[in-house]
């Protein structure tokens, strides 16, 4: 396992560095994007949207570019980037004051983006009070009637009862239209979605509300449209934090920070960022090890075109949000924790 230190809190003009995306180009080279906060560690204020490449499975990165961000105390951030494999376009859908919904494509493996388009009007209802794609990553659907489906995981706030929920967005005509999916309520929060071998979508949850110490999980039989109740994982434990979530050669892993002690605390301290894996599709996870010890956060997980695993999250030693961290590692070295 390597690890090497992609954004440094305190560095190039910004105080911090947050809210982590991964993703492997169709070149092959890795886009590491995420939220540079100008000021401070706020969830609101000068935030900009960048990215760093690496052309080296991630043992160099590039300086940073700021793919998007606005003058003035505007908040530009949840990156949830999706390569369409039929056409080669990276996706980059983001949000605007975690008000509007923009997107922004790139067609020559990430090195240059178009003009971002709002996408509001499509994708959010009027009632909704707060809303964030990802943050991570979307999918490509690979099978059966809705393949080639585009599919955003993202988050919403709706003003009756404070009720957060998560849902989905997706486009059927590779990116030039998207459309919004029912909500998955109550409680429910950011989010990362996976096909499963016989079509099945699980959307994997952040449980803000109505927290027992785990994560949930909801499935979809129409490609993300339509969702079933949400329900508590038992055998996935997580603080309240966003998590991350992939499918690589028939296998599910799944990263996030898991504090030690009672899971059904209150809230759980964000430390120890753990890997696991699941060979029966999230029925148990039997293979776990922790990528990092001490403080850390949000992560995102990538399946590395060299057959590796890679997984940039937020981490540090005196607190989650020194760093933004790449670990590459392989499943024997997930074996070996297990």
């Amino acid at each position: 396992m390597e690890k090497v230190n992609v954004f440094t809190s305190g560095d190039d003009g910004y105080h911090t560095y947050r809210i982590p995306a991964l993703l492997a180009s169709p070149a092959g080279a890795l886009l590491a994007f995420c939220e540079g906060r100008r000021n401070s560690r706020s969830d609101h204020g000068d935030l900009d949207l960048l990215v760093k490449r690496s052309n080296d499975g991630g043992v160099t990165w590039s300086d940073q570019v700021v793919v998007y961000g606005e003058e003035g105390e505007i908040t530009i951030g949840n990156p949830c980037p999706v390569m369409d494999a039929d056409t080669g376009t990276i996706w980059l859908p983001f949000c605007r004051d975690n008000d509007s919904v923009l997107i922004t494509s790139s067609a020559d493996d990430g090195q240059s983006w178009t003009e971002p388009r709002d996408i509001t009007g499509d994708v959010k209802r009027e009632d909704w009070t707060w809303y964030a794609t990802g943050p991570g990553v979307g999918i490509q659907l690979r099978r059966g009637k809705y393949r080639g489906r585009l599919v955003i995981p993202c988050d919403h706030r709706a003003p009756e009862l404070y009720n957060n929920g998560s849902h989905a967005i997706f486009s059927d005509d590779h990116g030039k239209s998207w459309q919004l999916s029912e909500a998955i309520q109550p409680g429910a929060n950011e989010c990362q979605v996976v096909e499963l071998e016989d079509g099945t979508l699980m959307m994997n949850m952040r449980m803000q509300l109505h927290h027992q110490g785990y994560r949930s999980v909801s499935f979809s039989q129409d490609g993300g449209a339509t969702w079933s109740a949400l329900q508590h994982d038992e055998y996935l434990n997580c603080a309240i934090c966003q998590a991350s979530l992939i499918e690589c050669e028939e296998e599910l892993i799944f990263s996030g920070p898991v504090p030690p002690g009672d899971p059904s605390a209150e809230r759980g301290e964000r430390v120890d960022m753990t890997v696991r894996l699941s060979e029966d599709e999230g029925g148990a996870w039997p293979l776990r090890r922790v990528l990092h010890e001490g403080p850390a956060a949000y992560s995102c997980l990538c399946a590395l075109p060299d057959g590796g695993i890679g997984c940039l999250y937020e981490g540090g030693e005196e607190h989650a949000y020194e760093h933004l961290v790449f670990a590459r590692f392989t499943r024997e070295w997930l074996e070996a924790g297990g």
